[in-house]
């Protein structure tokens, strides 16, 4: 999340508004001011790869930085709607995800509302005592529990009784009806001005919480100070935060001495890296607590941002969101936690790590959201995974999660083109079958390559958005020994077009002699894809049960074809897979005759 009513990030770099002419897709800096076209788009399409896997060539765990999500709308978690989405994602996940949502410090009603919400925890009595509600926090963290999740309590922001009156006499602020007050247009990003009752404050959430949920589900819990305090969330000085983040790792330690406190969620841009290295810098001077460095990453921010064009128009400008924009600005952040040799060895936490901002913008605003509905996003989102563990392997410092802002947005219309799982009604859009394949890789890491991969190992050159690529990411189950084999055509243009399809040869070695079942999963244009059957079921707004019925059908991960038996000569499997543009092939082998 990178806007709030008053100051909006346009380009995603912590820099204020941009020039909205300025067509560009930067960091901010001169890591990347380029226009938002892909490296070459007159460069030929790929029409054959070849791939190889090797079920003996174990590489280890196989990282799932995949495994964490985040959200504005804190009292959507707990809305039938959210509940079931968390409880989809938890019931194939293969391991728990831990969960992100803002505002549970926030004074409000619990209303959920786009880009807003409320914990509504702080109050105080009448003489300024305070004294604390957790029937939201309850409802919240219970579902994320509930669920199979673990959260990443993000504490943030100021309650309204800690408002500072210096935010009282500078914050500008004209009443209108369309806004509600000072108070939910920005008085809460300035600083609580009693520190001591924001210490008090966020140790009793954590007793309450240890109460509540136990020592055990505790230990798996990741608690992070504000979000994105280089920006306009955070209308303090970088020193205030510093203290403030002390005072919240001592209040939080106070109560669970072992629980894991990191930060500072900083943006990607200039202002993110020059606040995270005073951020480390402090907390290496004062020997703070700190067990994860988190920071964002924001592939595109579409200029115009909103178009206030006629509904269904296209957009004024096609645009797509930049991996290597994405990977630059981790790539950077990266180093800078190098810079410090006592943090470098910590889990590095993207907790925002996302294609184009805002999520809760949609085709009406900018027609280039579309990607969001359709099999270009979760094609993105696995080649996004194994990009960022390819960066792992050129640093000593190490991403462990990789969020997904993406949840679910209640009272949307179908396939809004918001960044999330599920569309009105709860329909899985193809987003979901990512993680569900995700979900089918296994717990070691085998080795695999593709002649036809982007490499990363020098992100100078790949221009402003990464070519049209083959690549593959495999991995082995200890358990039963299956080999799953995950392989894609992507390219960064989401109107990039092919008629034909890329064959690709995949070759996979190191397997038992013998009898084998494949499985072949597909995410394409036709399959995997709720988008394309609502299409064809003529779009509709208002869908009646059986047309509902017709695309829920057809919403999770579908087979390309039926399993079928195929015999590993000599330990070795030629296979022929054809890829159209984008697309997502899973393959997995079982060992034996039968599923």
């Amino acid at each position: 999340m990178t806007s709030d009513p008053q100051q909006i990030d346009t380009d995603g770099s912590g820099n204020g508004a941009a020039d909205p002419a300025a067509e560009k897709n930067t960091s901010g800096s001169g890591v990347q001011a380029v226009p938002y076209t892909p490296a070459d788009p007159d460069a030929p399409h790929v029409r054959t790869a070849r791939v190889t896997v090797d079920a003996g060539d174990d590489r280890g765990v196989l990282d799932r930085p995949w495994a964490s999500l985040g959200y504005d709308e804190i009292n959507w978690t707990y809305t039938p709607q959210g509940r079931r989405t968390l409880g989809t994602i938890g019931g194939f996940a293969e391991t728990p995800y831990h969960v992100r949502p803002h505002y549970i410090f926030n004074s409000g009603t619990g209303l959920g509302l786009l880009h807003w919400g409320s914990g509504n925890v702080y109050h105080e009595d009448a003489d300024g005592n305070p004294f604390y509600d957790f029937t939201i926090a309850d409802l919240t963290y219970d579902t994320i529990v509930g669920t199979g999740h673990h959260p990443l309590v993000e504490l943030a922001f100021t309650p309204r009784a800690l408002v500072p009156d210096r935010a009282k006499e500078e914050f500008a602020f004209e009443s209108s009806p369309t806004l509600y007050s000072e108070y939910e247009a920005g008085w809460w990003s300035y600083p609580p001005k009693d520190y001591a009752k924001w210490g008090g404050l966020v140790a009793a959430l954590a007793q309450h919480c240890l109460e509540r949920y136990g020592e055990e589900e505790m230990s798996h819990w990741l608690w992070e100070l504000w979000n994105e305090p280089d920006i306009s969330y955070w209308r303090g000085t970088p020193e205030e935060f510093h203290d403030l983040y002390e005072v919240a790792a001592k209040a939080i330690r106070s109560v669970l001495p072992t629980a894991r406190v990191g930060g500072p969620t900083v943006t990607g841009g200039d202002k993110g890296v020059t606040f995270l290295r005073g951020f480390l810098t402090a907390c290496s001077e004062r020997d703070l607590p700190l067990d994860f460095v988190s920071f964002h990453t924001k592939g595109a921010a579409f200029s115009p941002w909103r178009t206030y064009g006629p509904i269904g128009a296209p957009a004024p400008t096609k645009q797509s969101p930049s991996m290597a924009k994405m990977l630059r600005e981790i790539d950077r952040m990266l180093a800078v936690m190098e810079e410090f040799p006592a943090y470098t060895g910590l889990p590095a936490i993207v907790d925002e790590c996302d294609a184009s901002v805002p999520a809760h913008w949609g085709i009406y605003d900018n027609a280039n959201f579309a990607y969001r509905n359709n099999e270009y996003y979760p094609v993105f989102q696995a080649k996004l995974m194994k990009k960022v563990l390819d960066l792992n392997a050129r640093h000593a410092a190490q991403v462990a999660e990789a969020t997904t802002w993406s949840f679910s947005m209640e009272g949307e219309r179908y396939f809004e083109g918001t960044r999330s799982f599920v569309t009105a009604s709860g329909i899985e859009k193809p987003l979901m079958n990512a993680y569900r394949a995700f979900a089918q890789l296994g717990d070691r890491r085998i080795g695999a390559t593709s002649d036809a991969a982007v490499a990363v190992d020098d992100l100078t050159v790949v221009g402003a958005g990464l070519a049209e690529e083959v690549d593959v990411l495999a991995g082995r189950s200890s358990a039963d020994g299956r080999v799953a084999v995950l392989v894609w055509r992507h390219a960064d243009d989401q109107y990039a077009e092919d008629d034909a399809p890329t064959v690709v040869d995949l070759q996979v070695d190191g397997l038992t002699p013998g009898a084998w079942t494949l499985q072949h999963w597909r995410i394409d244009r036709d399959h995997s894809n709720s988008h394309t059957v609502w299409q064809s079921v003529g779009a509709p707004q208002d869908p009646t049960a059986e047309q509902l019925a017709t695309i829920t059908q057809r919403q999770g991960l579908e087979r390309l074809a039926d399993d079928v038996r195929v015999t590993a000569d000599g330990g070795a499997l030629t296979l022929q897979v054809q890829l159209p543009l984008p697309s997502l092939s899973l393959l997995v082998l079982i060992p034996g005759e039968g599923a």
